[in-house]
């Protein structure tokens, strides 16, 4: 065996400026992001002249309308974006996904008002949002949140804290819900905060097993004051609004979780064609030629499936069932392949000097984020035999 750098990934792209978009995507990782990734995350740095960078290169906004500056990108391609930049670094390729999340309600359930007064900065300006649904006490049952927006005269004051909040503390603006009304999903209302408003905090980041360059922390709303014109759709709509970023936000994890396999499959393969053991490389023991073959399998199903997903949404067909099954099988797999990866690598992949194991790490997450495994099964269930309890 020789050695050799990792094939490229094959794709199959819809026209000839997606080609070359990606084409950027691929320099800008290779050039800008992944010489530094390692030394930032063990350093516990958020890249923010990446995110200015990418908003400056037209890519924080790839699935939005180019009328209020946005790329005009189908998901089809806007996902082979992210999974391209997480493969250099899964802060930055989450990091866009969970942006592109926060537009998401604006974008869509958002007057044409608002949308000319808020997106041209959100997509294009080098803003960095943060989308604000989790709370201590309601994660998985989102439903139950307890932060509340109380109408008053000039509009809406919120109080409360939201929890595990990727970019708290350090967004420009959050999409909050908060409840207005009922308990229940009927009494949440969606909202557009500042990230300067008075009264919004963040706290300390949580210490994490991985991704420790991606702040993750609570965000506390004491007495922030908003105007109405910053409510997003109808009150009570926000809990419909959630669910409808989420389906989306799901197919985003997913191609994260394929790109941060496939940087651990090209790891694994570059150390097995270098790595000489019995006189030979380890990568011409079947064992091993067989666990690369899995790995590259998973992979490639994976990829399969969340595009087939992004091709249903594209369409404008129901693609919810599909975007759970993409979120559960890529972040199993990314789990499964960079365990391998590590496996592959002997001692050396339980080091810090090469990245596998930074790989496991950061996959680990990636089960948990945006509805846990547990939750992508039950939704798909619902999908296939309806609710319990019917």
């Amino acid at each position: 065996m020789s050695d050799r750098d990792p094939q490229p990934v094959e794709r199959q792209l819809p026209t000839e400026e997606a080609r070359d978009l990606l084409a950027l995507v691929r320099d800008i990782a290779q050039r800008e992001i992944a010489p530094k990734a390692a030394e930032e995350e063990d350093e516990g740095r958020f890249p923010r002249e990446i995110f200015t960078l990418l908003s400056e290169s037209g890519l924080l906004g790839l699935p939005y309308d180019s009328e209020h500056g946005g790329g005009d990108q189908p998901y089809e391609v806007y996902l082979q974006v992210l999974e391209e930049l997480a493969a250099a670094r899964l802060t930055v390729g989450l990091g866009v996904s969970v942006h592109t999340l926060a537009c998401y309600a604006l974008a869509t359930y958002g007057s044409e008002k608002q949308q000319a007064e808020h997106l041209p900065a959100m997509l294009g300006g080098g803003l960095l949002g943060a989308y604000a649904l989790s709370e201590p006490s309601s994660g998985s049952d989102a439903a139950s949140l307890r932060t509340k927006a109380v109408r008053e005269v000039d509009g809406w004051v919120i109080d409360g804290t939201k929890a595990w909040i990727t970019h708290g503390g350090i967004a420009d603006f959050y999409t909050v819900m908060a409840r207005t009304g009922e308990d229940g999903p009927r009494g949440i209302t969606a909202f557009l905060v500042p990230g300067d408003a008075p009264g919004l905090s963040g706290a300390a980041p949580e210490k994490k097993m991985g991704m420790k360059g991606s702040p993750t922390a609570q965000v506390h709303l004491d007495g922030v004051r908003v105007p109405d014109d910053r409510r997003i759709g109808e009150e009570g709509q926000g809990f419909t609004i959630a669910l409808a970023a989420l389906d989306s936000g799901r197919l985003g994890i997913a191609a994260c979780a394929i790109g941060l396999a496939q940087a651990a499959l090209d790891e694994a393969v570059r150390y097995a064609t270098q790595r000489r053991q019995f006189g030979r490389a380890i990568a011409d023991f079947q064992g091993l030629r067989f666990m690369l073959a899995d790995m590259a399998t998973q992979i490639e199903a994976g990829r399969a499936l969340y595009l087939a997903a992004a091709r249903l949404r594209d369409a404008g067909r129901p693609f919810a069932k599909q975007a759970a099954m993409a979120k559960l099988h890529c972040t199993d797999a990314a789990m499964k392949v960079t365990t391998d990866a590590v496996q592959i690598l002997g001692g050396y992949g339980y080091t810090a000097d090469f990245p596998a194991e930074r790989y496991m790490r950061e996959a680990k997450v990636l089960q948990i984020v945006e509805g846990t495994n547990q939750i992508q099964r039950m939704v798909i269930a619902r999908h296939l035999a309806g609710p319990e309890g019917r």
